[in-house]
Formats: structure tokens, C-alpha cells, sequence
């Protein structure tokens, strides 16, 4: 099964070797790495030389990181695409021959969710089973691209960032996939503020989540579900003093509703109950699973 390691980026010229160089020294070896450089002016474009092996791409405008993950999925003959962002890095260097192992021996397994570290997080755990998940994480994450393809890939929407996982993730356990989450299979995440603005990202998020809402929930419970995800992030607002970004959001949101309105497609009853019971704190029971041992994982047939 050969492997994309995907990698989008944006002015993270001093940061990004790091992404770069912990996908090369990943033991897998039907991998590639790719880095899709969304219309950087720092000295990104430089670092080309210095990484020959890589296989670049570069909008001269920027475009946003979902556009970018679409074309280098979509561009790509490989079996199965590691999202990594470029404030992100591999720990340990066998994490893909792992998710690998998983994908091979469950086929019905579209996504794995690695175990995020980060600066407000820093302690790993111990690697232990699997358990069922909602959706994954864009920084560090497995995806099956014939069931991404499947599912369409990230559907845009108004705002520029946020909600794109758990929309592609609530279309694949309709299609009858499934997501898991592996504890203590560590992706480090940066999180850095270099090149991100905070309330745009905040105001995006609160737009997109309702979107979210609005296309897959299904009727009846869409009446309900979207006036309280409006109060729930109100709440959130008011206590992180973010208020005026939720007000942009909002005014975005409903700015954009009829035009959603024409883009709803909403998921089975059942599919959006479970995606929301999983959701909730993210802490669902292990599933029974066994993990393949890593010496089989590293099978290098095509």
C-alpha cells in the first residue's frame, strides 16, 4: 500500500524542515512526502533545493489548506494519504508503518486518528488498543483515499478553517466506514502562532461549525440542533472573551444560509446519533481490535 505523506503550508519557512524531515525518516517504505506551498513569501520556495526528494506544489495566491489537501489527494496514485501539517511531526519514526498495519488487516477502517501531543498536552502514554472515533485531526491523521474518494473529499465552506474533519468524518460512517483512534501513537503539534490569526480562526470555526450542522444534521432534529450549537458557542464566547469574532461568525453563517441551504445532504438518523455520542468527550470504550505486529506492517508489496 503506498502511502502520500501530505503536507500544506504558509509562510513556515523556519518551521517546516521539521514536518519535512520526520516524514523522510519514516521507516515505511512505500511513501512519498509532498508539501503543497500555498502561496508563501517568506523563504519557502527556497527550501525546494534543499529537499530534491519531495515532490512539490505551489499556488502563487493563496488558496487555503482544504483546496490544497484535495489536489495533493487527488493527484496522487497512492493507497492512502497521512495528513501533516506543517507545524507537525512525527515522533518515533514508525508511526505510519503502524497505521498502515491497521488499514491492511481492517478493511472497513477508512481513518485512524493519531494520539496529538502538543504544548498544552506535552506527556505521551502508553500505546494500548484502539477504541472507536468521531472523526480526525488534520495535523496528524490516516486516511483510506478510495473511501475519501468515496466520500468526496473536504466539501468546502464559507469559512476558511475549521469543521472540515468532522464533515468528511460523519460521510464516511454514513457510507459504513469506520474511524479509530490510536492512544499513544504520538503526532507532535506545534500549534505555533506563527502565520495564524486567532479570531479569524475562532470566527471560521463558529461559521463552519454550523454549517456542519446545518448540512448533515437530519430533520426534524437540524430545528434544534442548530440553535443550540449557536447558544453553546455564545456561552464559550462570553467566557473566553471572543465575542465579537462569534458575531462575525454568526453574521457570516446566516449571510451564507440560503446558499447551504441548496448544499444540505444530511446523514442517516442513526449515523448523526452515533458521530454525536462519540463526540461527546471523545472517550469511547475500546474497541476489540488486535494490532498487527509492526514487523508484518512493513510489507512492501504495492
Amino acid at each position: 500500500m503506498k502511502v502520500l505523506i501530505g503536507i500544506t503550508t504558509h509562510n513556515r519557512a523556519g518551521m517546516l524542515p521539521k514536518a519535512i524531515e520526520s516524514a523522510l525518516a519514516q521507516s515505511y517504505p512505500l511513501k512519498h512526502v509532498a508539501v503543497f506551498d500555498d502561496g508563501s513569501t517568506d523563504d519557502t520556495p527556497a527550501l525546494r533545493a534543499q529537499y530534491p526528494e519531495v515532490r512539490w506544489y505551489r499556488a502563487e495566491d493563496p488558496r487555503g489548506y482544504l483546496p490544497a489537501r484535495n489536489q495533493l489527494m487527488r493527484e496522487t496514485d497512492a493507497d492512502l494519504y497521512f495528513s501533516l501539517d506543517d507545524d507537525s511531526w512525527f515522533m518515533t519514526g514508525d508511526e505510519i508503518e503502524i497505521g498502515v498495519g491497521i488499514l491492511r488487516e481492517q478493511p472497513e477502517v477508512a481513518a485512524v486518528a493519531y494520539d496529538i501531543l502538543e504544548p498544552a498536552r506535552p506527556v505521551s502514554v502508553e500505546h494500548g488498543g484502539m477504541r472507536l472515533a468521531h472523526a480526525v485531526k488534520g495535523c496528524g491523521s490516516l486516511l483510506r483515499l478510495s473511501a475519501a474518494r468515496e466520500a468526496g473529499f473536504f466539501i468546502p465552506s464559507p469559512g476558511s478553517y475549521g469543521g472540515e474533519e468532522n464533515d468528511l468524518c460523519v460521510r464516511l460512517l454514513d457510507l459504513g466506514h469506520e474511524i479509530i483512534f490510536m492512544p499513544g501513537v504520538h503526532v507532535w503539534h506545534e500549534r505555533t502562532i506563527l502565520a495564524r490569526d486567532i479570531p479569524e480562526q475562532w470566527r471560521s470555526g463558529v461559521c463552519n461549525d454550523l454549517v456542519f450542522a446545518l448540512r448533515r444534521c437530519p430533520y426534524p432534529m437540524v430545528l434544534w440542533f442548530v440553535p443550540a450549537k449557536i447558544l453553546n458557542h455564545l456561552r464559550y464566547a462570553v467566557r473566553r472573551r471572543l465575542l465579537r469574532p462569534y458575531l462575525k461568525g454568526i453574521f457570516l453563517f446566516l449571510r451564507s444560509m440560503l446558499a447551504l441551504v441548496a448544499t444540505r445532504d444530511a446523514v442517516r438518523s442513526e449515523t448523526f446519533r452515533e458521530f454525536s455520542r462519540r463526540s461527546r468527550g471523545f472517550a469511547p470504550a475500546p474497541v476489540t481490535v488486535v494490532m498487527p505486529p509492526v514487523d508484518w506492517a512493513v510489507d512492501t508489496t504495492p
